[in-house]
């Protein structure tokens, strides 16, 4: 089980950080992604917006979900300190003291929310709100260290953006954006388990139940192409309910045909396959490039549909 901050580390000496550090702490390379299905989200919306608050809109949900990823780490500093992948980052590192690092995240948490309702609506603000909220106490301080199933119900943070960058132009939620966040979740688990199964003995060393960990790597593989499955009906969807056309409807079934057959090679490998890990990879790192092309499809649909 995580340990607490507050029990744990606020005792370690203070040390002058760098604005770099600042920014380490947001996670920018994982903050591209939640950027760009936000942004997403909201040029696949009807609607006009202008570009000064479109641009405010994409601004506040970079900062709320870099303050996610600020109190995330703020508050797995001891863990992070055990695995090899996250012992560099300024809080384990020792170049941020944690208090800083929690009045950061949460000056940019804040600040986010309300620029978001001044500049746009308070239904994206709202959104926004619960998707760090969910992130910080559901996924981080909650399920992360209590349950291999971590990431099924924590993969909710991340599907949110679409949500809140089609609030932001249209003040409301409708069919396709809840089908965008649904596409998310989904591709969450594969996404994740792919690289929890080659970062395994980080996760044991730090003793998270990643499920590689406590259900052994032969179930997280299964789990893996059955969760690839379901994505792949959540992939169709959209075009399935006549919510977006031909373009979003050949890209979902190429790409998706391929995230199935690198999902299968991994699922189909043993402990023994010198080849396994790169697999894994492979699936990890396409299933990057999958969430862009799908995405990308959505809007260039929209547009042509209009």
């Amino acid at each position: 089980m995580a340990s607490s901050p507050i029990m744990s580390g606020m005792s370690a000496p203070a040390m002058p950080a760098h604005w770099r550090d600042f920014v380490a702490l947001t996670k920018p390379r994982v903050m591209t992604l939640v950027v760009f299905t936000g942004l997403c989200g909201l040029l696949a919306a009807p609607g006009h917006i202008h570009p000064v608050l479109a641009f405010t809109a994409i601004l506040c949900i970079a900062l709320g979900a870099g303050a996610a990823a600020t109190l995330n780490q703020w508050w797995e500093a001891d863990i992070d300190a055990k695995m090899k992948r996250t012992a560099n980052r300024p809080l384990p590192a020792g170049r941020m003291d944690r208090q800083s690092a929690l009045h950061f995240g949460v000056g940019l948490a804040v600040f986010s929310v309300i620029l978001m309702g001044i500049a746009t609506n308070w239904l994206a603000a709202a959104v926004l709100t619960v998707s760090i909220l969910f992130y910080v106490f559901i996924y981080t301080i909650w399920l992360k260290p209590r349950t291999a199933q971590n990431i099924v119900i924590g993969g909710a943070a991340g599907a949110f953006p679409p949500v809140i960058g089609w609030a932001t132009v249209t003040g409301d939620i409708s069919a396709l954006p809840v089908a965008l966040f649904l596409l998310i979740f989904f591709w969450t688990p594969p996404h994740f388990w792919a690289l929890a199964l080659y970062v395994r003995p980080d996760y044991a060393a730090a003793g998270i139940p990643m499920m590689p960990v406590v259900a052994g790597e032969r179930t997280t593989r299964r789990q893996i192409w059955l969760y690839t499955a379901i994505m792949a009906v959540a992939a169709l969807a959209p075009v399935l309910m006549r919510l977006t056309g031909a373009i979003y409807g050949v890209s979902a079934l190429l790409g998706t045909a391929l995230f199935a057959f690198f999902a299968f090679k991994v699922y189909r490998s043993r402990e023994t396959d010198p080849a396994r890990m790169a697999q894994e990879k492979r699936l990890f790192k396409y299933s990057i490039l999958y969430l862009f092309l799908l995405f990308g499809a959505v809007v260039v649909d929209r547009w042509l549909l209009l």
